[in-house]
């Protein structure tokens, strides 16, 4: 099992992430994202939309465990992050990777 911190920073700097329930949901409907992490602490409205969808699309879904405030700053970003879609894994192999 590895660390999904560490694989979404190497992602993140080397692939192609996008961030934020709106561009989520394009990246989802576009067929553009090959997985979905969400803030397991996240809005549950939101979160619940983005688990619907992506499990009628077969998408695969991430909870990340931690609030919004803590995946944004997992991502090493200065605000909080609700959702990302991983369109791009570039070096990081996140997704052939096992998360609890």
């Amino acid at each position: 099992m590895s660390d999904l911190t560490k694989d979404l920073r190497l992602a993140i700097d080397t692939g192609e992430v996008s961030f934020g329930n709106k561009t989520v949901m394009r990246a989802i409907s576009g067929n553009k994202a090959k997985m979905i992490v969400v803030a397991g602490k996240g809005k549950k409205e939101i979160v619940d939309d983005i688990t619907h969808v992506c499990s009628v699309t077969g998408i695969r879904l991430v909870r990340f465990n931690g609030n919004s405030l803590e995946l944004g700053a997992a991502c090493g970003r200065p605000y909080s992050v609700n959702s990302l879609a991983v369109i791009s894994e570039g070096n990081s192999g996140i997704l052939n990777e096992e998360y609890s």
